[in-house]
């Protein structure tokens, strides 16, 4: 399997150094480029076209919500973990709106570091899920929002599927509470993603609570 292409976007030199160190040791992720503020990350990122760009989100000139919004206007947009200082940060909320895949803290373990951008690079979303829930509950109670149409494109099932997957439950609980295949719920979510026209579970997330389809006490 090739290498997966990163860029860092920070605007700390020490930050970028020190992730770096830690990419460049692994033989399969390759830091093809670095970035010291939003604006120049979407620049280098259509120069480079990486795979994952490690977004932090606040940074000058361009923040990484605006950064991560212009990314997704790319034909072939990368994916974005955004990284923060701190797990309940409105910005990382807005990061996530935007079309971020999920996001790190800063003191995450390098394990964990590296192993996000796998999984975000193979098409999935990394974060805590605690910690995410918290963060979609505690600003989506601020943002009442319309139902988007496509909600009632929805089957029943798919909209079960939908507020289990809000609840931060994986695809094997979901089969279990539902007593049913994991490949039955992959099938699901892939449809309920494609309805709702978003690329992840972290978007579709963001719509149920914004739509009230799931209520901040969930989970």
């Amino acid at each position: 399997m090739s290498a997966i292409r990163v860029l860092l976007a920070d605007d700390q030199t020490l930050v970028r150094t020190g992730l770096r160190m830690i990419l460049d040791a692994e033989p399969d992720r390759e830091v093809v480029g670095e970035a010291a503020n939003g604006e120049e990350a979407v620049t280098r990122c259509r120069e480079l076209a990486p795979d994952v760009v490690l977004m932090d989100v606040r940074m000058p000139v361009m923040d990484g919500v605006e950064a991560t919004r212009r990314l997704q206007t790319f034909d072939d947009p990368p994916r974005v973990i955004v990284v923060t200082t701190f797990d309940l940060d409105e910005v990382v909320y807005e990061a996530l709106r935007a079309g971020a895949s999920g996001f790190l803290l800063k003191d995450a373990p390098e394990s964990r570091l590296v192993a996000a951008i796998r999984v975000v690079a193979e098409g999935g979303s990394m974060f805590a899920a605690s910690a995410t829930r918290r963060l979609v509950q505690e600003f989506a109670r601020q943002r009442p929002a319309p139902a988007p149409a496509a909600m009632e494109l929805l089957t029943d099932r798919e909209t079960e599927v939908l507020r289990l997957v809000a609840r931060g439950m994986s695809n094997a609980e979901i089969a279990e509470e539902l007593v049913v295949t994991e490949n039955t719920v992959k099938t699901h979510v892939a449809r309920t993603l494609a309805k709702l026209g978003v690329r992840d579970r972290v978007q579709a997330v963001v719509l149920a609570y914004e739509a009230g389809l799931v209520r901040p006490s969930a989970g």
